[in-house]
């Protein structure tokens, strides 16, 4: 058995160079990620080249157009790394190009004109003798990944493939596979000290603020910042069921009726009003709620006309006002229900922390994702898989296959669940209402 300090056992390397693309929001500890990912390649005598911009650049390759060094792609070397790991931003820039948006089935993959620029990404990277791909970022990132993959699986016998693997990343947290992300915990954190801050000034002023976080399909984010900011209370997308979850009718162009659910807003601002009464009962005229940006996709669609959509689908959170929209309903309700008037003020809160100074477990954490993407493809040379941890931050690889639905290339969101003792943590600990 080999002593804890001895030498690593020398492998034999399959590629001379390597890329690194980062992609979709900024997060926390992303150069903790970059800079071990690069650092571990480059002692091994890898090249490693920073694809600039996510895969901006890449989608659009054209031959005739060859990818510029210092535009399109940085060479990683030691200089450049040296004291990234707990540095602000992102070493290479990040975007939200989706050149897998025409691929909406596995069949499409066949389909030279919806497939062209998951063709362009790979003969981009080939321009560049890339031979393998670390790709960072978020579910629909990993999407991506999960489709370059899939479309090389069609080539001829005789033509390279780029193996991919995939580095989990979002402040959202809402990954299957892993238990916390990257950049979760530091933005919790400075999120958590904006909501400390909010209740010091709620409570001078005798009044409530409606803090709109990140959080676009589960309520981690929000969730962990309403524990640790001492909230009042939080509502995401998992509290929109049972009596506070109803239904709109969508008329299609082909005569059919289409159901799509919808939060009942007057039952949830009902509910803003009964914590806000329930705190008087105690004495406290002022509070803090937050919820999370991901209820926007809740509101009725009398509030979404002409709300632009991004190349994966999403609404622009940013185009709407949803805690603007709360504060003025829960004003009107709450003089409704008491004949007075309670200063109610909306305030968006998230960008600011997505290049947060990352904290001591997100740069652990980010580092050894990266480190994992040597070893996935290095040592147990993998090709299709995400980089997870457990436990003592244990390496561990879960196949696309396990994280991707193989039928329609969608990837599942994890949920808070209801009955988790996280979620009732967070109902313990806020404002007890009592119907």
């Amino acid at each position: 058995m080999a002593n804890a300090l001895s030498s690593p056992i020398k492998k034999t390397i399959p590629f001379k160079r390597v890329g690194i693309l980062f992609a979709g929001g900024p997060a926390p500890a992303a150069n903790a990620v970059i800079s071990a990912a690069a650092t571990s390649f480059l002692r091994a005598g890898v090249e490693v080249l920073g694809i600039k911009h996510g895969y901006a650049s890449l989608a659009d390759f054209k031959p005739e157009s060859p990818l510029q060094e210092g535009r399109d792609y940085i060479q990683l070397l030691p200089p450049l790394l040296a004291r990234t790991r707990s540095s602000q931003g992102i070493l290479i820039g990040t975007s939200r190009t989706n050149p897998g948006k025409y691929v909406q089935h596995p069949a499409d993959l066949k389909d030279p004109e919806k497939s062209k620029p998951l063709r362009r990404v790979y003969d981009g990277l080939r321009s560049l003798d890339v031979e393998a791909l670390i790709s960072i970022g978020g579910d629909d990132t990993l999407k991506t990944a999960n489709k370059l993959k899939l479309y090389q699986e069609q080539f001829s016998a005789g033509e390279k493939r780029i193996p991919v693997v995939h580095l989990p990343k979002t402040i959202d947290n809402d990954y299957h596979g892993i238990d916390f992300t990257f950049g979760f915990f530091t933005a919790v954190d400075f999120l958590a000290g904006e909501l400390r801050n909010l209740i010091y000034d709620a409570e001078v002023t005798r009044s409530y603020f409606i803090a709109e976080t990140m959080g676009r399909s589960a309520g981690w984010l929000a969730y962990g910042a309403a524990i640790a900011g001492e909230s009042s209370l939080v509502i995401s997308v998992e509290d929109i069921e049972d009596e506070y979850r109803t239904h709109e009718v969508v008329p299609r162009p082909d005569g059919i009726q289409q159901h799509r659910p919808v939060m009942d807003l007057g039952k949830v601002v009902n509910r803003i009003v009964k914590t806000m009464l329930a705190r008087e009962r105690e004495g406290k005229e002022y509070g803090v709620i937050v919820l999370a940006e991901g209820l926007a996709e809740y509101l009725p669609l009398s509030y979404l006309e002409g709300v632009r959509r991004d190349d994966h689908g999403h609404i622009s959170i940013s185009e709407i006002d949803l805690c603007d929209i709360f504060s003025e309903l829960v004003s009107a309700e709450y003089s409704l229900q008491t004949g007075k008037k309670r200063r109610i003020k909306g305030l968006q809160l998230g960008y600011e922390s997505r290049c947060a100074k990352p904290h001591a477990f997100d740069v652990m954490l980010g580092s050894q994702l990266g480190v994992g993407a040597y070893r996935a493809l290095v040592e147990e040379r993998l090709n299709g898989v995400m980089v997870s941890v457990s436990g003592q931050l244990d390496l561990h690889y879960e196949p696309f296959e396990k994280l991707v639905n193989p039928e329609n290339l969608v990837t599942v969101v994890r949920y808070i669940r209801s009955s988790s003792d996280f979620h009732r943590l967070a109902r313990f600990l806020e404002t007890q209402v009592t119907d």
